[in-house]
């Protein structure tokens, strides 16, 4: 319609000029009244402007939970802990390992919730922000002391571009037993040498006399003899304990799911310490409940607390002539194992340190009845794998009751 006006106009213009020109008017006055004309035919017709088209983007309905969930299938698959976070540093998902090292997490909730350490959230703070991976070291005490090397990066999603910085990943990569494994190189070297260097001066001295003045003398030799034989059996002890104590370390994170009956458990022990009890003159009392205690344990390491506690109590309180072993059940399920001496008791102030390695409330004492002092650290180390407590109570002239708590 619009092309048919501008003809119109055209042909009116050219009409005007011919009529112009018929009746002899100035050529030039023609002239500007046809282009005038054609001038304002022209200023009718709309500006068109061409535009590119605009490259083809991605819509912005694009469903990101759909483009994550195979990511988070890989996650599911591995064996390290991963943690899916939001922008906002909530959790969107925990794959299985996450569960079973961390414990539960709500989705949705903070990452704060679940770990307070300023480390590990200062880096996820900074990784959402900066858009670019970082990782630290972030240890925990509880329930065991572990060790782990955390990352935090975003997640790439197949295919798109679009979720770059949506989602991130929370990764932690345990070096606990690398970590349990130089240290107890070193606290080896450092406690042996420390402990090992008494009874080996003792063993030269002894072999230098022997060698010397009493290389005729049969009756120092044989005293030498007897002293050298016990030097080289409390080493040989030491170095058993230093041993076990590393090996209970380097597990002290794994929990033992087996079931252990503590009722034949503690007569196993009371009767393996019977010969003992005998010559130290003193009474292992045992009351136990009739039918099953049991308690998700390693029975090995089991004895091997409760013989500890049992030969110290006969050990050290040996005065009060009689030990007492007792075990109860709560009905809440708890269970408890008591063993009580009536000797010259702990003072208090050396109490919260007793399962420290090589604490000796008195060193002569303990080494005159052939302690290492290892022995209550091997406890605590055992108790912790097994998540249960070590309680100590004492009171000086009256006795001392250590009860381990299931």
């Amino acid at each position: 319609m619009r092309l048919r006006q501008e003809f119109a106009i055209l042909f009116l213009a050219t009409l005007i000029a011919i009529f112009a020109l018929v009746e002899k008017i100035d050529v030039g006055v023609v002239l500007w009244i046809w282009i005038a004309t054609i001038f304002v035919a022209l200023a009718r017709r709309p500006l068109v402007v061409r535009v590119p088209a605009p490259a083809q983007a991605e819509p912005e309905h694009i469903d990101l939970q759909s483009l994550l969930r195979p990511v988070v299938a890989g996650f599911d698959a591995l064996d390290v802990p991963v943690l899916v976070l939001g922008r906002d540093a909530s959790v969107l998902h925990q794959n299985p390992a996450a569960e079973k090292a961390l414990g539960p997490i709500s989705l949705g909730a903070h990452i704060s919730a679940k770990l307070r350490s300023p480390g590990v959230l200062d880096m996820v703070r900074e990784t959402i922000v900066t858009n670019t991976p970082n990782q630290i070291e972030h240890s925990e005490r509880l329930p065991s002391e572990r060790v782990y090397i955390v990352r935090s990066a975003p997640i790439r999603l197949p295919g798109t571009n679009t979720g770059s910085g949506a989602f991130f990943a929370l990764s932690f990569r345990d070096i606990s037993e690398l970590r349990h494994i130089d240290r107890m190189r070193s606290d080896f070297v450092a406690n042996a040498s420390h402990e090992l260097r008494t009874p080996l001066a003792s063993l030269r001295g002894f072999i230098e006399t022997i060698q010397g003045p009493a290389r005729n003398d049969a009756k120092a030799q044989e005293r030498f003899l007897g002293i050298m034989f016990d030097q080289t059996t409390r080493m040989s002890r030491l170095v058993d304990d230093l041993l076990s104590l590393s090996r209970l370390e380097l597990k002290s994170h794994i929990a033992p799911d087996q079931k252990v009956d503590l009722v034949p458990l503690l007569g196993h022990v009371r009767d393996s310490l019977l010969p003992l009890a005998t010559d130290l003159d003193v009474t292992i009392a045992l009351q136990i409940p009739d039918g099953k205690v049991e308690v998700l344990g390693d029975r090995d390491e089991l004895v091997q607390v409760f013989e500890n506690l049992i030969e110290n109590a006969c050990k050290y309180g040996q005065e009060g002539k009689i030990v007492d072993v007792s075990l109860r059940q709560e009905q809440s399920g708890a269970v408890e194992v008591s063993v009580a001496d009536k000797g010259p008791g702990i003072p208090a102030e050396h109490v919260p340190r007793l399962t420290e390695r090589f604490y000796r409330v008195s060193v002569e004492d303990s080494r005159s009845k052939k302690g290492t002092g290892l022995g209550l650290a091997i406890v605590k180390h055992i108790l912790t794998r097994h998540r249960a407590r070590l309680v100590v109570k004492s009171e000086v002239g009256k006795g001392t009751v250590f009860t381990v708590r299931f």
